[in-house]
């Protein structure tokens, strides 16, 4: 199959012949039909998070299987699936909590000494996210996709795997807004749009966008902001806590930037919850004073937005089929494998909210 390779950090990828395995037990073949660019792919191919090499980035994809394999009970030849990254072994502690998206189990790998998913002849090419989405195939564990209704056009249906599961579940997940309650969403792209719709969606009062790209900003009043604030204007957060009386009850971070966790923090009130969904730099830590913390300030974090994702994407696909989540909107651009080294182009300019890949 053709699949874009990534040999070293900070180089380009490259499309290349990768053998890809036969589906073992627990294991599913499916025929990528399209793939989300996503920073999270950007940090490791720009060398931000380490990786063993080489290997195929992508974790936000929709497609088809073509094959099982023994003991898979969730999913069947000819499904419509989304792929998702918080694969989960459904019996660890977090998983009987609920908690599926902290599982960090061994159980959805192949074990050691057993032959690749992938290689390149003799060369072993390295999973990424349990997934490796920048391909023509997809071969990954059960738990790591999950059957939808046909009726989805599969391009949509790619971005909900991460863009859309880390936004509006950190609205329905991790905030639990209460209708009338305000939000602010820091960062503009794929994340943060899915996140505005989504606390539309859960009957937000006042959804305030903040981002430094007028476009973007005009895009989040589209999917339900009620009011914009320039990121790079030095009195944002001040015109977020003007807007609000005294700043909102829940901000969410999607950026993956200190100083836009920083504005997260600022614009809550008394009691208010930041929750930072962005990826940061390693090194970076973020906190509350000790004046927030006596204010009843929380600070939080919602990997993937916290997400149940074989529960949560099907209603997703239900609420995009009855028009309740614009997904249209998120994406910017459609484009083939072969120019996958412009979306990581695109995106790192910032401009842009979501492009996709498609097969």
């Amino acid at each position: 199959m053709k699949a874009a390779v990534l040999f070293e950090a900070g180089q380009p990828l490259r499309i290349e012949d990768v053998a890809i395995a036969k589906p073992g037990p627990h294991e599913v073949l499916i025929r990528t039909a399209a793939v989300g660019v996503c920073r999270s792919d950007l940090h490791f191919v720009d060398g931000a998070y380490p990786h063993p090499m080489p290997t195929i980035p992508g974790h936000e994809a929709a497609g088809v299987v073509e094959a099982v394999g023994d003991e898979v009970r969730t999913v069947k030849p000819g499904d419509h699936v989304v792929s998702c990254l918080s694969a989960y072994c459904g019996h660890c502690e977090f998983c009987v909590t609920g908690r599926m998206s902290l599982c960090i189990a061994p159980d959805t790998k192949r074990a050691k000494g057993q032959p690749p998913r992938l290689s390149m002849g003799d060369q072993i090419v390295h999973q990424m996210l349990n997934l490796s989405a920048y391909a023509e195939q997809m071969l990954i564990h059960e738990h790591a996709c999950v059957a939808i209704d046909r009726d989805m056009p599969l391009d949509r249906a790619a971005i909900l795997g991460c863009a859309v599961t880390t936004g509006a579940g950190a609205v329905f997940n991790a905030t639990d807004v209460t209708p009338g309650e305000s939000v602010c969403v820091v960062g503009c792209g794929g994340v943060g749009l899915a996140a505005i719709n989504a606390a539309k969606i859960a009957g937000a009062g006042k959804i305030i966008a903040v981002d430094p790209v007028a476009d973007k900003r005009a895009l989040a009043e589209k999917l339900g902001a009620t009011h914009v604030v320039d990121a790079l204007s030095e009195t944002a957060a001040d015109e977020v806590i003007e807007i609000t009386h005294g700043g909102v009850d829940h901000a969410i971070e999607a950026v993956g930037r200190p100083q836009s966790a920083a504005t997260a923090v600022k614009v809550l009130r008394r009691g208010g919850t930041a929750t930072i969904l962005g990826m940061m730099p390693l090194a970076e830590t973020v906190g509350l004073s000790a004046l927030d913390l006596l204010s009843g300030k929380r600070l939080q974090g919602a990997l993937m937005g916290a997400n149940r994702f074989p529960v949560e994407i099907p209603r997703l696909v239900d609420f995009y089929l009855r028009g309740a989540l614009d997904l249209d909107t998120i994406i910017a651009e459609r484009l083939p494998l072969e120019q996958i080294n412009h979306a990581f182009d695109e995106l790192r300019k910032g401009d842009a909210t979501r492009s996709v890949v498609v097969f």
